[in-house]
Order: structure tokens, then sequence, then C-alpha cells
């Protein structure tokens, strides 16, 4: 293919070109060349009307927003299987012949699946993005749990079912709830009437699976009682069908729906859509309750009746004998070969191993693909070209297993090389638990590695040969095949068969020793079958414990005789070179000696020098990744003088030899929330379901990117800076413009006159589209417009941009040294004497610097924009996944030319959005915008995830420099500190951080003289931008940091320094605030006796006393947290509320609520109805909010930082429907007094319309009290309106010898005044603090040496997933109290924001734990206090003789003076 085209092989001519597989139960026949051949399974999905619930979150597989199931006949054992696949990888070729199940077929908003229902009521969701993903792994879970009879909570949580979803809102803890009440058994045999299950038993379709209330960790007393009471059929039993809402309706006519699956599943297939009167309900065994007293034997199934320790709901029982079945029409499908394509990519589908050969033979550089885990990544983010790939999932001959004949001389494990991960996996298992432990060393190496290899989605699909065809450094299998002595029979045409070991196979960076035209056939693993006690072992540390590629990988394999003499050891690395490598030096030395500890000292020092790496080393970490290599063979070594009897002295001397030989794992998890609603009215104060809630979890959800087409749309594909600070010479788009389907090219040429080109927030100060050079890499220099998303990303790439390099400021410690500093900003607080005065007067002095990274925002649903040109006037109607409407309305009529009443800016709801949509959309729409008018057609666009990452800023890295006065008892006297924020090229809101920054230097404590400064610093990387807390975190810690200093320094306990330094009712703050309705020393309290904290922080000692290599740590953390926009004009909130009289024009008395804020999962939209529907006393359910608008509510302050989670929106926005609310009530007072208390709103409205009274009026709120002056270091007016409260314990465990961690129990107790709805600020206050948690510990972005940042997805980026949360995590309200001060919505308060701060509870948790290691080694120093506390810098603060053996020295002079990367 010396051209890069296809010429088809005579092999392939007459093999068809279509595609035929099942799209929730219809039949699909694609002609292959009438698609795109780089196509994916997403993208297909997403096009088919009303099927946009499957989400495009990463593109790399990595998030699991895009989930679906994929139901299909094992290809060697024939049983219909249910796999959780990520359509974002799956290439359409990959379902032919299979059944794709979506979201959509499991139920709908009217008649949801059982699962759907309790993840809405269970507070499952809250943006919903990532919710339709969660519901589908689920779905495949319970689908695959029917067959095998039992669904347990092990399967749930241990097994890693979750892994590769991701959530970024809920903190996870209720959707595991949700998850957990359909634990129980599945299967029965009957002799009646049953469908064949696929073990033979048959099952009873009438059997429901009972709400598992034990498992959810809910209380069933309430249940318990009325099942006694008899409140079901009575005790004559059932006459009738239950028509409850818990009972599905199944179709009575016929419908284009998808059959009923008999054999397994839930009755929640949805009915048929259209008028539901002539639907006549069936006559099930029982009433239809999942408690009745007809099923299982009269017993009954637990109730789902409410209960008081979760809000009161009824939930649809839980069938497995009725889901959907696999079409009959793929019954007796057979596949065949498969072509299509384009010149450019050709797809060829083999089915047999023959015409694989052959292919391989004719093209030797054709691309095999399987689970298409790694090629889906290289085309569609990578940009690479494969002209031809074959797909080898669907060669019969390629999946055998074959289990050890132990009765052989040689017993091996083979299996074939398109075998899934996930059966591997389930294999090895059972053969750890069956083989004789001296035998299954293998096989727990094995599974123990799949077990956290990638997610479930891509362990689903993706296969051991093309795991170890692709030949990744850090691949976590493939030192388990070079330790265990695997073989690779590989095959091609000329050769036939032939064997390559493993243990040579790798010869370079993703280089093997594979033949180009040979394919990989099967992989042999050996047996022991010698007298000898053999070992076998495998490690793996990452930054997040589930789906994440390792730092270092590695696996052991040692055989020792009756002596105790080592007969042979294999030590396989990687991750420590461009290849998996054995420590070959290291083998021969332990080969023929004793297991003594001076044997494991000499290895240690021999493996040390056989790994020596350069401190700038590709992938940096290079100190870290040494010392995992001498800490995986010390648990090795270790345990194999274990295994083999010969327990060395540093196992004997410990109570326990797991805290050596174990990795952490979690334990099953639990959550509590105190759900009681003591404030409760009609309708405010409720425990309300998210009233989009039912739509996300059934899909129905409406998202920017899943408005339907619009006729003669096109897409952009942005074109990105390369270079940190260059000029630009030149851009040639010419070739771009040259390609089919491109229709445009826009940059600042296109830009009505210069000054529409500039834009900012807090200072105009950066411009849309690049002009004569770029000042940060990642930044817009233009955009292709184009027919479709692929086309215009494909162009996009041949944009020709030459660069002129300009030096580079990257960091805060570059920035400050270059005096780069943003001019607009530079603010001051002072208070009480001359801070050098003061420090000077103060008994004790101490002084340090707190440095913090930022944090990637990492909502789920990237930054999308469509923008409709009218044609008339130069009218535009723009939807934008955006905070701030009316700067978006701003923004494009600016780039348009146009005046901004011609622009109407809308957006339904948000897929998260936690400050970085509030400033930073503007960039997006407005190029889109741009394009549109040049184009004179509707242009659309959603960010891929890397490009959302590289060009849209994250939470400020910061760094304090503190000194500090107070007296020998602890007690602060003078703060004195200079904070610096990296806010990159541009101001945008970072002043605002900064103000909030320094207002929250003091936390909860109070000091009398105060002197503290911020700046901004100006750099060559993306401009940072709000985000959740802004800049209160950052502020925060610093207090703790020296709080804890001053702890350490006078021998006192950290919790007696906080407590006697704790604010008192009405002190000032340093900005001349009081702070009023204090309660933190309550909570304080409260929390201390509600956690047993005192009895475990003496555990935790004891606990220390007793490990060496693991260690605990306890903190218990307050916080403070001022809710009001910092600048004063931006503190005001607007709605319109209408009603509809019973009238014919409306014929229901329905409201209308609109305002001015954004619904990003927090549940504003909830909470303003509630509001709303309290204040008309109507039903929550006469209640509705369509979406945002600039035409509805102009004027409106972006939804921005203060209340992107309800923080400060339902102060404002609900405060405003109130005052609408109330103006409406005045007007009909008159009417209540006419027709008496017992007429229905809906005839009050009625009777006002007819007598021409208004019925819609607008209200408006404005906080009051507020003033501040900066600068003026005076009293001039309050900054804050009030300050919401709270305080966490957190208990960690640490793994010394890897830097592994878990977080074992946090409590969590907040102020958050009378809650207008408590199930959504539980939710607000677990999300929050596991955000928290992930910016103090494992979220850690990273920057190349030429600007570039390298964490641009799931892949590099970890945010906590499902098994990072508290093992315990436990959340109360405080209750009982007085805010006489409060003076916001029905005395609630903001509380989005407040709990972040808490999650670094864990941090401080995980400092104390460091302590105990260090003191240890006697080592009386701090570790330096740094955020994130990653694994990397909690394995080397530990300091001991491993980290110091491993130690990497910066070298001087130019080489090496810099490490791998930059930490900005």
């Amino acid at each position: 293919m010396p051209d890069g085209s296809f010429v088809e092989p005579f092999e392939t001519q007459g093999w068809s070109s279509q595609l035929v597989f099942y799209l929730n139960g219809t039949r699909i026949a694609l002609d292959g060349s009438s698609i795109d051949p780089d196509t994916s399974l997403l993208s297909f999905i997403r096009s088919q009307p009303g099927l946009t619930g499957t989400k495009l979150g990463c593109g790399e597989g990595g998030c699991g927003a895009c989930t679906i199931v994929v139901q299909s006949k094992h290809p060697v054992q024939g049983h219909i299987q249910h796999l959780a696949v990520n359509a974002c990888l799956a290439p359409l070729i990959s379902v032919e012949g299979k059944h794709v199940i979506t979201v959509e077929a499991l139920g709908n908003s009217e008649n949801p699946h059982p699962l759907q229902e309790r993840m809405w009521k269970l507070s499952g969701s809250q943006c919903g993005f990532c919710t339709p993903g969660i519901v589908m792994s689920v779905y495949a879970l319970l689908r695959e749990a029917a067959y095998r009879g039992q669904l347990t909570v092990e399967d749930v949580e241990l097994e890693g079912v979750l892994d590769g979803n991701l959530c970024r809102c809920t903190g996870y803890a209720p959707i595991l709830v949700a998850v957990k009440s359909f634990v129980g058994d599945y299967l029965t045999k009957v002799n009646g009437n049953g469908a064949e299950a696929s073990s033979g038993a048959k099952v009873d379709d009438s059997l429901v699976v009972p709400f598992n209330f034990d498992a959810s960790g809910l209380d069933n007393e309430d249940a318990t009682k009325k099942a006694k009471a008899g409140a079901c059929c009575g005790s004559n039993g059932c006459s009738e069908a239950s028509t409850d809402v818990s009972m599905p309706v199944p179709s009575g006519k016929d419908s284009s729906e998808p059959p009923i699956d008999a054999t397994a599943g839930a009755m929640g297939r949805t009915a048929p859509t259209g008028s539901s009167t002539d639907i006549k309900p069936t006559k099930p065994k029982g009433c239809g309750r999942a408690d009745c007293c007809q099923l299982d034997g009269g017993k009954g199934p637990a109730s789902t009746a409410p209960t008081h320790s979760f809000p009161r709901f009824e939930f649809k029982p839980y069938r497995p004998g009725v889901e959907l079945i696999f079409p009959p029409g793929l019954q007796s499908h057979k596949l065949a070969p498969i072509k299509f394509g384009s010149k450019g990519r050709m797809w060829l589908r083999p089915t047999t191993l023959d015409q694989l050969l052959s292919l391989k033979a004719q093209y030797p550089d054709a691309k095999l693909v399987g689970g298409s885990s790694e090629i889906a990544i290289e085309v569609g983010i990578l940009g690479r070209k494969y002209p031809v790939c074959l797909f080898v999932s669907d060669i019969p001959e390629l999946y055998a297993i074959e289990l050890p004949d132990l009765k052989s001389d040689k017993p091996t494990f083979t299996f074939g090389a398109n075998t899934p991960l996930s059966e591997i996996e389930q294999v090895c298992k059972d053969l750890t638990k069956s083989l004789p432990k001296t035998q299954a060393g293998p096989f727990k190496a094995i599974k123990d590695q799949l077990r956290y290899f990638a997610g479930r989605q891509v362990r689903n699909t993706a296969s051991v040969a093309g795991n170890i065809a692709t030949a990744s450094p850090i691949s976590d299998l493939n030192p388990v095949w070079l330790a265990t002595g695997a073989t690779l029979i590989a095959r091609n045409e000329s050769r036939g068969e032939f064997e390559l070991p493993l243990a040579s196979f790798f010869v370079g960076y993703r280089k093997t020793t594979l033949p180009a035209d040979a394919i990989i056939v099967r992989i042999i693993v050996p047996v022991n079958t010698s007298s000898d006690t053999e070992v076998v072992r495998a490690y793996k540390q990452a930054k997040r414990r589930d789906d994440d590629i390792s730092i270092v990988c590695a696996c052991m394999a040692m055989r020792v005789d009756a002596d105790g003499t080592i007969k042979s050891a294999k030590l396989a690395y990687g991750g420590m070179a461009p290849f998996t490598i054995a420590a070959t030096k290291t083998q021969e030395y332990l080969v023929g000696k004793s297991i003594t500890s001076d044997t494991l000292e000499g290895a240690l020092d021999v493996l040390a020098k056989e790994f020596d790496l350069a401190f700038d080393v590709p992938g940096g970490m290079a100190a870290y990744r040494r010392t995992l290599t001498l800490s995986f063979f010390f648990k090795f070594f270790v345990t194999v003088s274990i295994e083999s009897g010969r327990p060395l002295d540093v196992a004997k001397e410990l109570s326990s030899t797991e805290e050596i030989t174990e990795s952490i794992h979690r334990s099953i998890s639990s959550s509590t929330r105190d759900n009681s609603d003591p404030y409760a009215l009609e309708v405010v104060g409720k425990q309300e379901p998210h009233m989009s809630g039912l739509k996300h979890v059934t899909g129905e959800a409406i998202y920017c990117d899943d408005i339907p087409s619009i006729a003669n749309e096109a897409y952009v594909g942005l074109v990105l800076s390369q270079r940190a600070h260059a000029k630009i010479v030149s851009v040639d788009a010419s070739e771009a413009l040259e390609q089919d389907g491109v229709v445009g090219f826009v940059d600042h040429n296109d830009v009505p006159n210069e000054r529409a080109n500039w834009w900012g927030s807090a200072a105009i100060d950066e411009t849309f589209f690049a002009t004569d050079e770029v000042i940060s890499h990642g930044q817009i220099i233009g955009a292709v417009v184009a027919k479709t998303k692929l086309i215009a990303a494909k162009a996009a790439r041949l944009v020709k941009v030459e660069y002129e390099d300009l030096p580079v400021i990257l960091t805060i410690e570059e920035a400050v040294a270059a005096g780069s500093f943003h001019p607009q900003y530079d603010r001051r607080i002072s208070r009480g004497d001359e801070i050098s005065k003061a420090m000077s007067e103060s008994e004790c002095t101490l002084e340090g610097a707190t440095r913090m990274g930022g944090q990637e925002h990492f909502y789920l649903e990237t930054m999308a924009s469509l923008v409709v040109p009218k044609r008339e006037g130069g009218e535009v109607e723009v939807y934008s996944s955006t905070q701030a409407l009316n700067d978006t309305q701003r923004w494009v009529a600016q780039i348009m030319g146009v005046p901004r009443n011609r622009v109407v800016a809308k957006v339904k709801r948000l897929g998260g959005g936690f400050g970085g949509k509030e400033t930073r959309s503007a960039m997006l729409t407005a190029v889109c915008a741009l394009a549109a008018k040049k184009t004179k057609r509707p242009v659309r666009a959603m960010l891929d995830r890397d490009v959302d990452i590289r060009t849209t800023g994250q939470r400020h890295p910061c760094l304090g420099e503190w000194k500090v006065g107070f007296t020998k008892e602890g007690k602060l006297t003078a703060l004195d500190v200079q904070f610096y924020a990296n806010a990159g090229y541009s101001l945008d809101i970072s002043g605002g951080v900064c103000d909030r920054a320094l207002a929250h230097l003091e936390n909860s404590y109070w000091i009398p003289h105060v002197d503290v400064r911020a700046r901004c610093c100006k750099t060559n990387t993306v401009s940072n931008t709000a985000y959740r807390g802004f800049g209160g975190p950052q502020g925060m810690i610093v207090a703790e940091h020296y709080l804890e200093a001053i702890a350490e320094h006078l021998n006192l306990d950290i919790d007696h320094v906080r407590k006697i330094n704790l604010y008192k009712e009405a002190q000032k703050t340093p900005y001349h605030q009081k702070v009023l309705d204090w309660h933190v020393p309550r909570l304080l309290e409260d929390c201390r006796k509600e956690s047993d904290y005192d009895q475990r922080k003496q555990a935790v000692e004891q606990f220390n006393k007793e490990h060496k290599y693991r260690k605990r740590g306890i903190a218990l953390v307050p916080t403070k947290f001022g809710l009001a926009f910092g600048v004063k004009a931006m503190n005001q909130g607007a709605a319109l509320v209408h009603v509809g009289p019973d009238h014919p024009q409306y014929m229901d008395g329905s409201v209308l609520v609109a305002h001015g804020g954004t619904e990003m999962g927090q549940g504003l939209y909830t909470k303003c109805c509630q509001v709303a529907a309290q204040e008309l006393q109507v039903p929550l359910s006469s209640v509705f909010t369509s979406e945002s608008a600039t035409n509805t509510v102009p004027n409106a302050v972006p939804t921005a930082v203060l209340d992107l989670i309800g923080s400060a929106g339902s102060d404002l926005q609900a405060y405003a429907v109130y005052n609408a609310c109330a103006e409406l009530n005045k007007r009909l007072e008159p009417y209540r007094q006419k027709l008496g208390p017992d007429a229905s709103f809906a005839a009050l409205a009625g009777a006002a319309w007819g007598d021409r009274i208004s019925l819609s009026a607008t209200g408006h709120h404005a906080t009051p009290d507020l003033g501040y002056v900066w600068n003026e270091q005076k009293e001039t007016g309050n900054l804050f309106h009030y300050f919401t409260q709270g305080v966490a314990a957190a208990e960690v465990e640490l793994d010394t010898l890897t830097g592994d961690h878990t977080v074992l129990r946090v409590d969590l107790k907040m102020d958050v005044g009378k809650s207008l709805n408590p199930a959504i600020d539980y939710g607000q206050i677990e999300g929050a603090f596991v955000q928290g948690q992930g910016w103090c510990t494992i979220e850690e972005s990273l920057w190349l040496k030429n600007g570039a940042i390298q964490t641009v997805g799931p892949g590099a980026y970890k945010i906590p997933g499902f098994a990072d949360i508290p093992q315990v995590f436990n959340v109360a309200l405080l209750k009982d109290a007085e805010w006489p001060n409060l003076g916001s919505i029905k005395a609630s308060k903001g509380i989005g924001e407040p709990p972040f701060f808490l999650g670094c509870s864990v941090f401080l948790a995980l400092r104390q734990a460091v302590k105990s290691v260090r003191m240890d080694q006697g080592i009386q120093k701090s570790a330096e206090f740094r955020l994130p506390l990653t694994s990397e810098r909690l394995r080397l603060a530990c300091g001991d003789r491993l980290v110091q053996k491993a130690k990497v020295e910066q070298k001087e002079g130019k080489e090496g003076k810099k490490g791998f990367f930059v930490y900005i």
C-alpha cells in the first residue's frame, strides 16, 4: 500500500458490506459503504432519534458515560451474555450479529425500570450526565446475576463492576445504596412454567427479588411494622391486580418496543408511548407489591414501604423473570466475513483463522483490532491513520480455554488470544481457589492484576493478545507472563505455528519479536509440578486503585526447596524501562542463596543498582519508581519466607504479616444520613427527589449536544496552539479547506473589528482568536467548519501553523522571580497592629510555605454550544453549556457585531459545571457564533475531553508564604501571609479567587493582628478560573498548616490548638465582619461524640504502636465558608412566575417558573419550584421550570462558583421566586376571600383572569448588608451575607511501603440552617467532600516542559472513583439550633461549596499517619506540606531506608536540572 490506500485482495471479493445488528430490539441493517469507517458505536447510537441517553464523556473509555450493554451469544459456549461496553471505543463492526441495549430500552419516565426508579428516588443522580452509563453498568450486573442465580454485596462493590464509571457530583454513596437494594437470590427451580436459564434451571416468572434493606444500609423498621399489620392483601389474600404505582403496566396493545425476556431481569420494560387509556394491566401473581402475602409461599419479600431512615417512597418490585430477550432474529444469525470502508480506511472482519492469516500475509501492516481500547484513542484523539483494520474478535478459534490437567507431566493453562480479560479473570479466580497453593501462584497473580486492570467495560472486550502485542512498558500483565515463564504461540502463513517465549518477546519501546505478518494464537502458562515451594505474586501501584495505569507494576516468582535454598527467581517489572524488563542481575544474585535477612538486604542493594533512573526520566517520579521496585521486592521476599516456612525476623516481629504481604483492599462500604426533616413545611424542607432525576436515569434529560440536528448544520474543529509562547509566523488552512465536507475556516481575520476579538471578565485582556502571538499551549488560533464532527476534527489537524518561540514562564516560582503579575490585581487585608510589631511582640513565631496544585473540573459534560442564526435582523439563538447566560449573550453579540437584544442565550441543564463553565464557556460559543455568521448555517460543537482540558482552565495552583505569631499555650496572635495564585495567561476571575483566599486564611480561628496580601501570577499556561470553593479551600488549608506547625512546635495536641483558637460569637474577622450564629464549637463537640472520635483517636495511636508498615491517622477539622459574591452588584437574583388559570387556554392552573440561575445538578430548579409550590400552596407537581434564557429573565448574574451547587443560588434565585409569588398571592388574596378556603388554586387563578388581573409576576432579590470595600483596612461593610459552617472527622490507613491509602471512615456534620430540601443538601455535602478529597490526594495536574498539559483525560488525570470514597460515610445536619441573624430564604444556607474544604480532613489525617512513620525512623522534621498528597509524595515522605536506597539526586548544571514534569 505505497499510497496508503486499500487494494482489495482476491480473498475478500464477494464479502458482504452489510452490518446487521439489533438496537433496543429493532433490527438495523447498515450498508458499510455509506458510513464513515471511523464512526464509533456511540456516534451511531446518538445519531438515532431519541437515543441521546448514551453520552460522550471522554472518548477514551475512562469515564463510563457511554456505557451500553451488548447482548450476544458467547462465541464458544453459546450462552447469552450481557456485557457492559464503552460505546465510545467500540467500532460499529464490533456489534455485527449482536443486540445493543441502551438506557432508553429499560424504561422511561412514565414507566421506569426498577433500577432507574431506585437510582432516582434514592438520589443517585445530580447533574445526571454520567447516570445513564452507571445505570447500564448495573443493568449488565443484574442480567448476569439472574443467570448466576444470585447477586451479593461483594458482586456490587468488590468485583470492579463500577470501576469503569465516574461521577463528579454525587460522591457515589447514594448510587451504591440504590444498587445494593437489588442484592438477593435471583433463581429458583420450579416445576411449572418458566424460562430455561443457562444453568438448566428454570426461572419463575413471578419471582420477586425483595428490596434489600440490610445490604443498602437502610432501616426497614416501619416496613416491618406495616407488614405485620397486614397492610397488604388482608387475611383473605388478593383478589385483584394492584393498580398502585409500584406496579408497572405491561402493554395491552401491539407495540414496536422490544419483547420481554422471561429469562432474566426486571418488570421494568418501558410501556409503549402514547395513550395509556387503552392499556389494560395483566394479572400477575399477587397484588404487585414487593411484600405481597401471595409471593414466596405466602411469606412475601420485605416491603419497600417508607421508613424513617430514608425518604418515604414506594418502590417497584424487581422481577428477574421478565426482561429484554435476545432477539429471535439473531438466534440463527451466522457470522460471515465483512468488508466496508473508504480509500482512507478499510474494515475487514474475517470469521476464520485461515481468513485472518491470509489477510495478514497480504497486509502485514494492517492493524488488528479486538477490544479497540487502544486504536480508538489513537485514531480519535491522536489522529493516527490505519488504512486497513482487521477486526478479529469474531473468530471462535481464538477463544478456547484449556484448564490445567494436573495429571499430565507438564500441566499448562492455555487460552486463546481473543479471550476477553474478564473471562480470564473469572477463570483464574476459580483456579486460585481450587488448586493447591504451590500451584495456584500464577493464577493468583493474573487474577490480582486483572482485578485492577482498566475498567470493567474494557475488560469485557479487551484481550490478552492485544495487550501483549501493544507492548506497553507499563502493562499490568506483561510482567506476569515474564515471571511465570509463559509462552506465546504465534502463526503466519509461511511458518505455521511457532513459539515465542515471552521472556525475550519485548525488545524495545512498543517493539516485539512478533513478525509483521504473524498473529498471536494463544498463550500458554506453565504450572509448577516440582516438589519445591513456588510463590508467585504480582504488584501494581497507580495514582488510583481502580481503573488506572501503573506507575510501576511487577510480578515475581520464586521456587524454594525443602532446605530453604532458592532454586529459581524471576523478577519482572513494568514502568522501569521502555519495555517490560526482568531484573536479571538480581535474579542471578538470588539463585542458590538461602531465605535469610542477609539475602534480602543483598538483593535490595543489587536491585537498587540495577534500576538507575535519571532525575528527568520520561514519565517522571524517578525516586518513587525506584522505591517501588524495592518495596515490591521487600513485600515479595517476606511473603516467600512465610510461604516456605522460614519467616524472616521482620515478619516475626509483626502482629500480622498481612501489613507487608497484602495490599490495602477496601471492605464493604456503608453510608448513613441522619434523614430527619425537623423544619419541613408542606413542600419546602421535605426530601423531594431531584425534579429531573427521573429523566436522568432514563436518558430522557436533554443536554446541549442532545438537541436534535438542524438542517444544514455544521461543526467546528478547533486549531490550537502547540507552543506556550511564540510569535505566529503563518497560518495555512489550505489543505484543510480542500477536504470533502469542509465548508470554511474562521480566525481573527473574520472578526468584525479588532476590538470585537478582545474579551475577558475582570479585565478585557485576552482574545477569542490568537493574532500575532500565542501565549499558552492550547490557545485557540482558528477553527475548521465542516459537515460532521469527524471531518472537522480531521481537517483541523491539517492546518499548518509556523511559530517563532519566545521565553516561557510556567510556574508560580518562575513568575515571582520574574515579577510577572497581572497588574490589575494587588489586594490586602489587615487588622490590628502593624504586622512586624505584632510579630516582634509574639512569644513565639514560625514561618513556612503551603504549596497546592490545581484541579481539573472534569465535569462529565464537556463544553458544548449550538448557535442558530435566524437570518433576520442579525437575530441568533444560542444554546450553551454555560453557567453565565448573560455573558454568553454579551460575547456572542460582540463577535457577531450585533446588539445584545438580537441574541437569545438558553440552557436547560448542564452536565456539571463547578465554576468551570462560568466564564470560559464563552470562548467556544464565540467561535461557533462567528462560524455561524460566516457560513450562514447553524454551527455546533462539543469539545473532546482532551481539548476541553487544554483550553478551559482549572482551579488555581497556589502558594502561601506565611509567618505566624502565637503564645506558648498555642494561642494565635499574629498572621502575615503573601499569597500567590497561578492565574495563567489572562486574569479571568483570578482576582475574585484571591479575594476569597485572603478572606479565609484564618479559617475558623480568631487572630488579633493580621496582614495578608495576594497577587495573581501571569504565566504561559491555560487561564485558570472559578472552581468549587473559589479560593476558600486554598486559604483555609494554609490556616491548617500553620496550626499544625504550632502544635508540633509546642508538642501540643492539634485538636487542643484548634479548640482554643476558635472564634467566639460576634468576634470580628480580619475584614471586620462579625461572626454571627456561630455553631462551629457545637458542631465539633457533636461530631466528636457522634463519631466516637476520642476513642478512635486512642485506637489509632495504639494501632500505630503495633504496626510498622501500616499506619493510621485521624483528623477533626472545622470550616467557616462565607456566602456572597465578592462583587456587590452580582448579589442579586431575578425570577418570573406565570400562573395558568382554570380556563380552556390552560385547563390546569399550573405554574411556570423562570429565574436567572442555571441547573447543573445542584437542584436549583427543584428548590425554586419547591419555594413556588409552598408559597402558592399548590402541589410540587404543578410547578415547572423549562429552561433558563436571557429573553425571560434579563440581566441575570452568573450561576457561578458561589451558587454552582446551590450555594448562593437558592439564596438569590429562590428568594426572587418567593418575591414573585408574594406578588401573585397579593393579587389573588381578594379571590381567596371571595371563593373561600376550599377553592382550588386553579379556580382562584381563573377568577382573577376573568377580572383581567395579571397572572404573571416578576421577582427580584438583592442580598442585604453587603458593602465591604477592598484595601481600605477599616470597617466598611460586610463582605459576606453569612457563614456556612461544618466539621469533618476522617480516619485513614496508609501502606507505608507503597504510598497507597484508603479512607476508613468519615463523619460530616454541617450547619445548613433550615434546609429547603435535605435530600439535595445531603447529596451536595457528600459530593463536595469527595471532590475535596480528590483535590488534596489523587488529583494532580501535570505539565510538560514545553508548556503542554499532560493530564488531558481520565487515563492520566484521576478523579475519585467508587472505590475511593470513605468505607464508612456518615452525614448529619445541625438541628435544634437558632439562626436569629440569618436573613436568607426560609432561613436556609448555601451548601454546595462549603463541604469541599472538609475533604482536606483526609489529607490532614494522612499527614498524621506519615508523622508516625517518620517518628519510627527517627525523623523529627515534618514532611513537606504540599497538595495533592499523592501516593508518590506519601511514600517518599516516609523517609525509610528503602526510600534512601532509591533516592535520585538532581544533577547540577543544565542536564537533569528539571524533572520530567513541571508543577505550575
